[in-house]
């Protein structure tokens, strides 16, 4: 493809294909284009068919991005796309588990836990009734195990390396947490990464399965990057080390979550061959702002061999840079409105022209007062989403259980929420069974093998689930699975239909009132936050019902 649109330090990174290449990217200074550009010119140039290489960025975002981005390119020089793998680390482990699972131990179907549902499990692990952690506590713990997964650092060696009684107390609960997410065919965000990467470095053979089947990778944002994945691109790459990672250590900023800058630094040190281009030239902003971000970087610390970049641009000086005090958040969220609205009269632009920034979401809110008042249209990007609510996703989690008995993910969340005596103790010899069955834990619940492994008392309870679960499949016209222990459950291979289904507001209305999620939520939340809780609920109930009758 043609490079003549790309600056000199673009065309070098584009088109150098001789070894492992580091793309040092300043800001702004085109590394999207760069990563496009060069996955157009080993496709139609250099030979390289699509579905040999990688693209792995950060988030879903910038891969759709990249992914669109790219196939476009290609189009436009009509070279194919088909087989081009644009993803994010963790959708690229998904991947590898996906096809490897056998090797992690875990049947074809695993469930993948999202924080919320892993913190509830991690909750178990840390200890029940006088002794069960509050939602800080275990927050506190998941943060914690993260960074040791990410560090690439088990139970045995985090318990060794506990600094004090907190540290060694959650080391004990990370041991019995990743015993039971095995035993659960389950694993957790970190170990879409942790788990791939055991997998190459024990397995030969699948290590030269995926080294054969991606022969060039690119690595967006490699700052970001923590140890285990650092760890999935070597062996990715292994001694052909055909490679470009596209990245800045000045734009670190997730030291908080395991990522190390010192990867980059560690690029030099395992790829002595390792090809430095530097982008420089920026396209986004005036030489003003520039000059004062590249005096502020040069105080940031870098790792030994890391070397300087001079941010400069084509955009002219530009307009001076202004520091408006404020005395307050009040104050300060005025001046934003009375700036913003002055400049759109003399500019005679668009709301949609602007954006106002802040550090945290709790900021946004006075914000949001102040262009209500003044009748200014906005739209919050960021923010949790309604539907990833704790609250909504109880509920979501019955209705797809409902809906489908070998949603495990889904049983895992609904089988204890609220907590009707399903132990850990339970779980873990459900989950055990359902692996050695290569079955759903619905399934598993149902055979008589299982319930010779529990006893009475703790059947009990699991027994009581199942028969709502099927209740309400019968109720709402579905197929139903229940076990044969009890008058109200049919047998694994019954399959049973109301003649008519109930509404689905009346199902889901009868749903809240079983499980009494009413009482559930104001036992664990005080005054109005229990009250928006369970409104957030009948909103979301009262918005399926409608959206089932149209």
């Amino acid at each position: 493809m043609s490079t003549a649109k790309l600056n000199p330090a673009q065309r070098e990174a584009v088109t150098y294909l001789d070894g492992p290449c580091l793309v040092l990217a300043g800001a702004g200074s085109g590394k999207t284009r760069v990563i496009t550009a060069k996955i157009a010119h080993m496709v139609k140039a250099a030979g390289i068919k699509p579905h040999h290489i990688a693209a792995i960025t950060f988030t879903n975002k910038a891969a759709k991005e990249m992914s669109q981005r790219a196939k476009a390119l290609l189009e436009s020089i009509q070279a194919p796309s088909r087989g081009l793998l644009i993803s994010t680390f963790h959708s690229l482990g998904v991947q590898m588990l996906r096809k490897e699972h056998a090797l992690a131990g875990l049947k074809a179907n695993f469930t993948i836990m999202d924080s919320s549902d892993s913190g509830n499990l991690l909750q178990d692990a840390l200890g029940s009734g006088s002794n069960a952690p509050d939602r800080g506590a275990v927050r506190k713990a998941q943060s914690v195990i993260s960074l040791w997964k990410n560090a690439q650092i088990g139970p045995t060696a985090a318990y060794d390396a506990a600094l004090d009684e907190d540290e060694a107390q959650i080391a004990k609960a990370y041991a019995t947490y990743s015993r039971q997410l095995q035993a659960y065919q389950a694993v957790d965000f970190d170990d879409l990464i942790g788990l791939p990467v055991k997998i190459l470095t024990e397995h030969e053979a699948a290590r030269e399965r995926w080294q054969n089947k991606l022969r060039y990778v690119l690595v967006d944002e490699v700052q970001d990057t923590n140890a285990t994945q650092y760890a999935l691109l070597k062996h990715l790459v292994g001694a052909r080390a055909m490679f470009t990672a596209v990245g800045d250590d000045d734009q670190a900023i997730y030291g908080w979550r395991g990522a190390t800058v010192e990867n980059l630094a560690d690029l030099s040190r395992d790829y002595p061959q390792l090809k430095v281009i530097k982008l420089e030239q920026n396209y986004r902003s005036t030489n003003t702002i520039l000059q004062a971000a590249n005096t502020l970087i040069a105080h940031n610390p870098k790792p030994a061999n890391m070397q300087a970049k001079n941010l400069w641009s084509e955009h002219g000086i530009g307009d001076p840079i202004a520091l408006l005090p404020a005395e307050h958040e009040d104050g300060e969220a005025e001046q934003v409105v009375t700036k913003l609205l002055a400049h759109k009269f003399h500019s005679q632009g668009r709301f949609s022209d602007y954006a106002v920034l802040y550090r945290s979401n709790q900021q946004a809110r006075i914000v949001e007062q102040k262009f209500r008042a003044e009748k200014i249209p906005y739209v919050l990007s960021g923010g949790q989403s309604f539907f990833e609510r704790a609250e909504i996703k109880d509920i979501m989690a019955y209705l797809r259980l409902i809906v489908n008995d070998d949603d495990d993910q889904a049983f895992m969340r609904a089988v204890n929420t609220p907590r009707r005596g399903v132990g850990p103790v339970t779980l873990e010899a459900l989950g055990t069974y359902s692996g050695e069955r290569q079955c759903s834990l619905m399934q598993a619940a149902f055979e008589h093998g299982f319930e010779s492994r529990i006893t009475a008392r703790q059947l009990e309870p699991m027994k009581a689930f199942a028969a709502l679960i099927h209740d309400l499949q019968w109720r709402g016209g579905l197929k139903g699975q229940g076990s044969d222990t009890g008058a109200a459950a049919a047998t694994p291979t019954t399959t049973a239909h109301s003649a008519k289904g109930e509404p689905a507001g009346v199902l889901l209305h009868e749903l809240l009132r079983r499980i009494n999620y009413e009482a559930f939520v104001h036992e664990h939340f005080d005054g109005k936050a229990a009250e928006n809780r369970y409104k957030n609920v009948l909103d979301f109930v009262s918005w399926l019902s409608t959206k089932a009758e149209a």
